[in-house]
């Protein structure tokens, strides 16, 4: 019989492309996940991973076993979603305060500035409405969460894709929109672009830029914003955290794109400007596998994910 513990450990390397990157996903340490991977290799007789270099591949049978588990892991999750729908916890009888009650464990992968504009007020009033639901939650990039959610390591994604950037989305996942943010030029009071109502690419062109990475979405948004400008934008400072930014503006050290969910009040030092041609916002959505459609705890979380969303602004 197949460990589909180990298994999942398997897919879980298959997706972070590492045993250490694994571990960390899963919580685990990455002695536990060698020896998942290990007692599923002795189980089948067969080698699923080898070793390269420093690291390690999955074996052709390696890969294969990842792919054929998607849909038993997937099957999985509906024969669960089916019994909580149809009898509650342990000991229940299916009705009643049983049928209620809403327990499990539903893991998140979120993004940053949705973790402090959203998530902070969600996850409290989560734990006090079903204090038998776990949620716990990882921060992550958004491909990162699409990745985790679709290989069955994470169960409800927050993810944002800016302007017209795509954002790969394998056919078992489900989106559900949540709402449009805004991002803002931020610039020091006394720069000369501080008194205008809205800006343009070419208004831009000539100035330093704190960003992200290089590998993030923000930072491809904010190269898409340049296009047909030569030379922009200049980026001269990096940083992953948009705080980090506003305070690296507020020194004088350049201007920065930063959203607003999530964003502290400015200091009296700093402005925020809008883009136009194009402006600058980014589509918030919630992503799941469609086999989990029907778990009653996933359905509370994405609830309370989209009663947040609606209310944000009111």
């Amino acid at each position: 019989m197949i460990d589909l513990e180990a298994v999942v450990a398997l897919r879980a390397v298959a997706t972070n492309g590492s045993v250490a990157a694994a571990a960390d996903a899963l919580g685990f340490t990455p002695s536990a996940v060698s020896q998942q991977i290990k007692r599923l290799e002795r189980g089948t007789r067969i080698a699923l991973l080898e070793r390269v270099g420093r690291g390690v591949v999955l074996t052709d049978a390696g890969r294969r076993l990842v792919t054929s588990s998607t849909t038993v892991l997937a099957d999985l999750e509906r024969i669960e979603a089916d019994l909580h729908l149809t009898g509650g916890g342990p000991g229940g009888s299916g009705s009643g305060a049983a049928e209620r009650r809403v327990t499990g464990e539903v893991r998140i992968g979120a993004f940053s500035t949705a973790v402090r504009g959203l998530l902070v007020d969600v996850l409290p009033n989560l734990r006090a409405e079903h204090p038998e639901l776990r949620v716990p939650l990882r921060e992550s990039e958004p491909w990162e969460t699409v990745a985790l959610v679709a290989s069955g390591q994470r169960d409800l994604g927050i993810v944002h894709r800016w302007g017209g950037l795509a954002l790969a989305m394998p056919e078992h996942l489900v989106e559900t929109p949540l709402f449009t943010d805004v991002a803002d030029v931020i610039l020091r009071r006394e720069h000369p672009l501080a008194g205008r109502t809205e800006l343009t690419p070419a208004d831009l062109a000539d100035e330093e830029w704190i960003a992200t990475f290089d590998s993030t979405i923000c930072r491809q948004w904010l190269r898409r914003l340049f296009d047909g400008v030569s030379n922009a934008p200049r980026i001269v400072h990096e940083s992953m955290e948009f705080e980090n930014h506003l305070e690296l503006v507020r020194a004088g050290l350049g201007v920065a794109l930063v959203p607003r969910m999530g964003r502290p009040p400015l200091h009296p030092d700093l402005v925020a400007v809008p883009t136009v041609r194009p402006a600058s916002t980014r589509d918030i959505a919630a992503v799941h596998r469609r086999s989990q459609a029907d778990s009653p705890a996933l359905q509370a979380v994405l609830d309370a994910v989209r009663d947040a969303a609606l209310n944000r602004d009111s």
